[in-house]
């Protein structure tokens, strides 16, 4: 990817229907300053890295890093990718399975080996995003001091670029 890539994909939380807007940064650092247009305000990341590749995920915590001191709310996915890799031989891991699951259990993450080239896992990943976003969403609403007005139209949620 160069600069960033943007993909809308529709799931299905029981009875109701979610949008995920994803954008892709490509985390790569001459787009370090720039990325952050992309991901302010963000519900949740997915951050990446190459199972094969040690100094990818150390790379990928750079960019956790970044997103918990610039998006407090941000719920965050770790993904190691290009899992079919590993299937052909397991030597070629890059990344121990426990000090990820030690890392994401520190920053209360959830965890996903995936493989872009198979699917593996990949639906599994952006269904968890989905029903997170439900469920948390739904804790806020419920928990919020001054309640919520569904009568009140000048409300930033109602008028929002992409409800009309």
């Amino acid at each position: 990817t160069i600069g960033a890539a943007f993909v809308a994909k529709v799931m299905s939380v029981g009875d109701q229907t979610v949008t995920l807007g994803i954008w892709d940064t490509a985390g790569s650092e001459r787009y370090e300053a720039m990325s952050r247009i992309y991901y302010r305000g963000a519900r949740a990341a997915v951050v990446c890295y190459d199972l094969t590749d040690s100094g990818s995920f150390q790379r990928a915590k750079f960019w956790v890093n970044e997103l918990q001191n610039c998006e407090e709310g941000c719920r965050i996915y770790l993904c190691g990718t290009k899992s079919d890799l590993l299937e052909e031989d397991r030597r070629k891991r890059g990344v121990d399975f426990h000090d990820v699951q030690d890392y994401a259990d520190e920053i209360k993450a959830d965890l996903f080996e995936t493989s872009s080239k198979t699917g593996q896992s990949v639906d599994e990943l952006f269904q968890k995003v989905a029903e997170d976003y439900i469920n948390f969403s739904a804790f806020q609403v419920m928990t919020e001091d001054k309640g919520v007005n569904l009568g009140q139209r000048n409300s930033p949620y109602f008028y929002s670029c992409c409800h009309h």
